[in-house]
């Protein structure tokens, strides 16, 4: 049987592969590939189960649901939570985050961000379960569902390990022909790429790193003997901050309550309402002049994000690329990098890069799946 191994390098965009010629030679078959409509934690249960946004119910961390939040308990802590400066302190959200995610026994990442404390009981959070273990996104079936239920000897990497204990893993894994499919994780691009999009003097020597990481793994599979196929992925690149907007601020001018009027969550490039009372309107005008758009059904479904129970929100504004929501649920600044802008964004477009050539139906993220459990 062919053995088959899948890097996933978060946030290594088309832009950067090609401009740093990553494995230009080793991995000669490359395509610009659309990414999904959405962040990491949108795109990485697409890649794992092959089902849009619409269907595994994650397009962004919080969504606004009172009547199901797992935190509604939370809301006899709210006399406690003076002074509310205190708990957005960073160091205390992380701390707070920990013990949270240990209290209502969440396997899958988890943070607070930016969120409201007192918002909490109003809101769900969609990464409870580890999105990368067998049942993870039930009742959709992910990779490692299918993988097991084709018979083959897999491996998928421990998202929670150092990257390169992951390769090494893999590595091993394959010299010892142990496994004939694996997906190895590396995620720690995405956060040095927010940091310091553009900076050649950062970003190359970590690309560099990442090229002999994955040649590594190259030479494990030529010494184990056989035919065999690499490939390595992303799920989105990165675009440079351009400007911020102050979506919060916006709404407090214009008189809505949170809550009363609508709730909005407000991400870091998309604010997304669901409205309580007739304010629609007062809350287009209160964004009139901010630079993105209001998404349309149309939109919305070709982006697969599309609900009848609106889940993911009423309605969605979309910033521009470039800029950010900011302050907002996911923190009170700026990054240098952002993405989750229009899959159409050049800076957002991911990438796949193989020994193989090409599948012909691998042109956006969503089709990572076929081609993975391909036989």
């Amino acid at each position: 049987m062919k053995k088959k191994i899948y890097v996933f390098v978060d946030a290594l965009g088309w832009k950067q592969a090609e401009k740093y010629g990553f494995l230009r030679d080793l991995l000669p078959n490359r395509r610009a590939i659309q990414m999904q409509f959405g962040y990491s934690c949108t795109a990485i249960p697409t890649i794992l189960s092959g089902v849009t946004p619409a269907v595994h119910g994650h397009l962004a961390f919080y969504d606004y649901a009172p009547s199901s939040s797992p935190f509604r308990k939370m809301r006899y802590l709210a006399p406690f939570l003076r002074p509310r400066g205190f708990w957005r302190r960073g160091r205390v959200r992380a701390q707070l985050s920990k013990l949270v995610k240990r209290l209502y026994g969440f396997t899958g990442y988890f943070q607070l961000y930016g969120v409201p404390i007192e918002r909490l009981p109003s809101l769900d959070y969609c990464e409870k379960r580890d999105l990368f273990a067998k049942g993870g996104l039930a009742p959709v079936a992910n990779l490692a569902d299918t993988w097991d239920a084709q018979g083959l000897r897999w491996h998928i990497s421990d998202w929670r390990l150092p990257e390169e204990q992951n390769f090494a893993v893999a590595r091993d894994l394959f010299a010892k022909g142990a496994v004939d499919r694996a997906f190895v994780y590396s995620a720690a691009f995405d956060a040095l790429q927010h940091d310091a999009v553009g900076n050649d003097g950062v970003l190359a020597p970590r690309v560099a790193a990442y090229a002999e990481s994955v040649k590594s793994l190259y030479d494990a599979l030529v010494s184990a003997g056989g035919d065999f196929e690499l490939t390595v992925f992303s799920d989105h690149g990165m675009t440079p901050l351009r400007g911020t907007e102050d979506v919060q601020a916006a709404m407090s001018r214009a008189g809505l309550e949170w809550g009363v009027d609508c709730a909005w969550v407000v991400d870091s490039t998309m604010a997304r309402f669901w409205w309580k009372r007739d304010v629609k309107e007062a809350a287009k005008r209160a964004l009139q002049g901010f630079r993105g758009h209001w998404l349309t059904r149309e939109e919305m479904e070709r982006h697969g994000v599309w609900r009848e129970d609106g889940k993911f929100g009423d309605d969605i504004f979309l910033a521009d690329p470039g800029v950010q929501f900011c302050p907002g649920d996911m923190g009170s600044k700026p990054l240098n990098g952002m993405h989750g802008y229009d899959p159409d964004d050049e800076d957002s477009l991911a990438c796949w890069l193989s020994t193989a050539p090409v599948p012909q139906n691998v042109t956006r993220v969503r089709d990572y799946f076929a081609a993975m459990t391909a036989r």
